[in-house]
């Protein structure tokens, strides 16, 4: 009987029966590979994953424009009440100050609640088709890749890979792409809302800049972004991993 030098990482050998009934083994592979892969596809189909990271920028980048836009106007017009000269530049740009603070506190407080309910439902419609073109563009995105690497799944699989780690291939790439996009979405939204606010109020939106209510607003987009690039990424994932490895494998390249 042969002894087998033990692995480093227990939970990384499966036993499984073969064909004649003896106990083999196969080699599950961990994370860190699968990240590996993911990255390196990354890199190799670069331009594809522009176009996918694409969709998440400019979706996340109008829901983090919103945001910041509703998060000034709230703190720019609480600040307005006492302040006559900041006052008249808000009235000049097109918005509402109300004449006192009491009527103020009936309508907006400094929650991450009130900031929500504050939107217009406008806007909301708008927030929500922009995600649902965002998730098309990437289930689209992710199933040309499947497509594209019929050959290599097939290769994969053929040498011992198991269907979950061809998903954790699939959902990291698309988790990676969505971290990228969001945050840049994020940045690209807010600087330039900043900018159009400062052009039409001057300094003031800096001055009474709403620190804590903008970084909630990044947290939920950070978190609203790389949830769907993830939930997008589920079906092309499980169809690449339900993929048969002999027709994957004569698919030409």
């Amino acid at each position: 009987m042969t002894n087998e030098p033990e692995s480093d990482h227990p939970d990384t050998r499966t036993k499984l029966p073969n064909s004649q009934g003896t106990v083999g083994r196969i080699i599950v592979l961990p994370w860190s590979k699968a990240a590996e892969i993911a990255v390196r596809s990354i890199k190799v189909r670069f331009w594809r994953s522009i176009i996918t990271t694409s969709s998440i920028i400019l979706a996340i980048a109008f829901l983090m424009s919103i945001w910041t836009s509703t998060c000034l106007n709230l703190r720019l017009t609480q600040e307005a009440i006492d302040r006559p000269a900041l006052r008249t530049a808000l009235m000049k740009g097109g918005l509402d100050v109300p004449v006192s603070s009491a009527s103020l506190n009936k309508k907006v407080a400094g929650s991450f609640s009130r900031l929500l309910s504050s939107i217009k439902t406008r806007d909301r419609w708008l927030i929500v088709l922009s995600l649902l073109v965002c998730v098309v563009g990437i289930v689209n995105a992710m199933l040309m890749s499947v497509t594209e690497r019929f050959r290599e799944i097939g290769t994969m699989k053929c040498l011992g890979a198991l269907d979950k780690f061809i998903v954790r291939i699939f959902l990291l790439e698309s988790s990676g792409l969505g971290v990228i996009g969001t945050v840049t979405g994020i940045l690209v939204g807010f600087f330039l809302t900043m900018f159009r606010y400062s052009y039409t109020y001057g300094f003031y939106p800096w001055k009474y800049f709403p620190a804590l209510n903008l970084l909630q607003s990044a947290v939920l987009s950070l978190f609203i972004g790389t949830m769907l690039s993830v939930l997008a990424a589920i079906y092309p994932a499980w169809t690449a991993a339900k993929m048969e490895p002999v027709v994957a494998m004569r698919v030409e390249a």
